[in-house]
């Protein structure tokens, strides 16, 4: 009988007969490994317990504790949620069923749209069939067969999708739940061994879905889900999600008056009076970070002829993203990014190599035609601004300006009390210019990682064909990741526009681009800060700082010159002079989440004094004005991410 060798993570081998399941491997090591395992990798290949082994191979068994247990666990629980759903409505049909970052969905097409209550009935069926310990089993069926049997089952969809991902193949993979009445999909796999190795799993919500993202194509209905190692991470995990519902930048932007949608401008964003200021502070701030570090800021137009992206590629490549205007016979383009007419500025003039780098920021309003169905709050809209700039440098600068880059974005989210995370992507397997030319680009985005001295993490190949770059994730305060800023270098755009500056040797030369962004889009940002703050700004950002509050109306005038005066310091205030109760004025002002309530009362105006309370540490005690205009004003130019006031000795307001 033909053996075959088995190397194993700590360098021992062992011996095999030829086509024995890998799970004899982990039986071979240990009863208790044999239990654990729910996978294994074969020369880094994940595959079923119940792959055979049929060469000398390394192999690692795949546990509960492996990287790639989750994903397994998910997708193997995806499959049993469509068990489930087949059980329950046997004229459902199957679409699809990934593993996400957050969990699962699977996508069905059913008479009527799921209710709450069908949820609950899909998830008790899930926990009986994994209760009952099933396995899933890989066979492998002539295509033909394959096809037959699921046009016979009423599923077109799956005949598709054999038709489109099997060419050239006489077999296909299909994996089965106890047998074929339970259920069966078209699936290349893994999976774990059986049902009941799935336990921490919870269905989530719903939503309506079309059969490969296109609104052209079969509505159908997505199940969302979640799964994980343990029933703790899964409690983690979702009392994470309730956090997360109380933080959704959609509600609190209503709740706290900074912004508002309406189907006649789907997709674009109405800022209002409170989020208005909150987007100029962001613009203002920006621009303070960047015209010091020497950028200069333009102004582009918002349409071009179809010439210009054109010559970009975007015409070629891009234009069904574009919103595209014709216009006296002519072809237009509503601006999608910046970069184009960066590329005509630096083109209006000679360059020298003297000027070199130039930095080039633009806010302007960029639209792109995204997808009805993928609209969401600021995260996902139609009109959106950029912090974008482009920096022109020669291919010696490339090192330095990337690290002059990465201290500002170290900077920037310092300064938002968030701590960036750094990923660089390099050559991807299809990509433009010379193999010579991305090294020495990859060579000096290392270098520059490493001057700024924070740990970074590589994704091979995942580059843009273009050029390499660096992306950013920012992790917020209950654990969320968003993807930020980028970093990209770009040897493509200065050829398609013929860039040149003059070189020391008086000869023309090409410039280098670079990409950058450093919020990314000002509405993704602000969405980013609110759950992140979940609508506690700290003082500098709060689109309202402070509120005077009279007790009474022998109180007003007082107050009113307090309110000036705070104006006048640069602090935006409010005043509130109604004839209501000090509770509900306090109780108000907290829900619209206000840092300093400035309380006045008899006493106040008599010493010439406010009763200061805080959003968060409650009645500050009384303080001459000056003194918390002082205190404010210092605050705000150090961007505290907490109060900068501490308690006064004193009493509260005397009416």
């Amino acid at each position: 009988m033909t053996h075959v060798t088995v190397t194993l993570p700590d360098g021992s081998s062992r011996s095999f007969s030829a086509g024995s399941p890998v799970r004899a491997v982990a039986e071979a090591i240990s009863p208790r490994l044999a239990k654990a395992a729910l996978a294994a990798t074969i020369d880094d290949q994940l595959v079923d317990l119940s792959a055979p082994l049929n060469a000398d191979a390394r192999v690692r068994i795949v546990t509960a504790d492996s990287p790639e247990a989750l994903d397994l666990l998910r997708h193997s629980t995806a499959h049993l949620l469509a068990a489930a759903v087949i059980n329950l409505y046997p004229t459902a049909q199957c679409g699809i069923g990934p593993a996400t970052d957050e969990g699962f969905f699977y996508d069905f097409v059913v008479p009527q749209a799921f209710v709450p209550e069908d949820l609950e009935r899909i998830e008790a069926k899930m926990r009986e069939l994994a209760q009952q310990d099933l396995p899933y089993e890989r066979q492998y069926w002539a295509r033909d067969e394959a096809k037959t049997f699921f046009a016979g089952r009423g599923e077109p969809l799956k005949v598709q999708l054999i038709d489109e991902k099997t060419v050239g193949q006489t077999e296909v993979s299909c994996y089965t739940i106890k047998d074929r009445e339970t259920f069966v999909d078209f699936c290349t796999g893994p999976h774990v061994p059986t049902t009941g190795k799935l336990k921490a799993f919870k269905l989530l919500s719903t939503s309506n879905a079309y059969w490969k993202g296109d609104a052209q194509n079969q509505p159908m209905q997505r199940v969302y889900g979640t799964a994980f190692r343990t029933e703790k991470d899964l409690a983690e995990h979702l009392t994470r999600l309730e956090e997360a519902k109380k933080r959704d930048h959609r509600k609190l932007g209503k709740d706290l008056k900074l912004f508002m949608f309406h189907p006649w401008a789907s997709g674009a964003t109405f800022w209002l009076a409170k989020g208005t200021v909150l987007w100029n502070t962001l613009a203002d701030y920006m621009r303070g970070v960047l015209i010091p570090s020497g950028y200069v800021e333009v102004k582009a137009p918002i349409v071009f002829n179809k010439a210009l992206w054109e010559t970009s590629g975007h015409w070629q490549h891009y234009r069904e993203n574009m919103f595209l205007v014709e216009k006296d016979e002519e072809q237009l383009g509503l601006k999608a990014m910046n970069c184009p007419g960066h590329m005509l500025i630096f083109a209006s003039e000679v360059r020298s190599y003297r000027d070199l780098p130039i930095r080039f920021h633009e806010q302007t309003a960029l639209h792109r035609a995204e997808a009805s169905g993928t609209l969401s709050g600021l995260t996902r809209v139609r009109q959106f601004s950029q912090d974008d700039a482009h920096c022109f440098v020669m291919e010696s600068q490339i090192g330095e300006e990337v690290e002059r880059v990465l201290r500002l974005v170290q900077r920037v989210y310092g300064d938002f009390g968030l701590k960036p995370e750094m990923k660089l992507s390099t050559r991807p397997a299809e990509f433009l210019g010379e193999v010579a030319q991305w090294d020495h680009a990859e060579a000096e985005l290392k270098k520059a990682l490493n001057a700024v001295g924070e740990p970074y993490t590589v994704n091979e190949g995942d580059g843009a064909f273009y050029g390499p770059k660096i992306d950013f994730d920012v992790t917020d305060a209950i654990g969320r990741k968003w993807q930020c800023a980028t970093i990209q270098l770009d040897y493509q755009l200065p050829q398609r526009f013929d860039l040149h500056y003059i070189g020391a040797d008086n000869a023309q030369h090409r410039p280098v681009v670079i990409h950058r962004a450093i919020f990314g889009s000002f509405e993704r940002f602000v969405a980013l800060l609110i759950e992140h703050y979940a609508g506690a700004f700290p003082l500098w950002l709060a689109p309202v700082q402070a509120v005077v509050m009279p007790l009474a109306d022998r109180q007003v005038d007082y107050a009113r010159q307090v309110h000036q005066e705070l104006l006048a310091a640069g602090i935006r205030a409010e005043l509130d002079d109604r004839l209501e109760k000090i509770g509900y004025k306090i109780r108000e002002a907290q829900l619209q989440k206000v840092p300093y309530m400035l309380v006045i009362g008899d006493r106040e105006v008599a010493e010439g004094t406010i009763a200061v309370r805080s959003r968060a540490g409650g009645d500050l005690g009384a303080r001459p004005v000056a003194e918390f205009i002082e205190a404010a004003q210092q605050e705000i130019r150090t961007k505290a991410q907490a109060t900068a006031l501490v308690p006064a000795e004193g009493t509260g307001p005397k009416a």
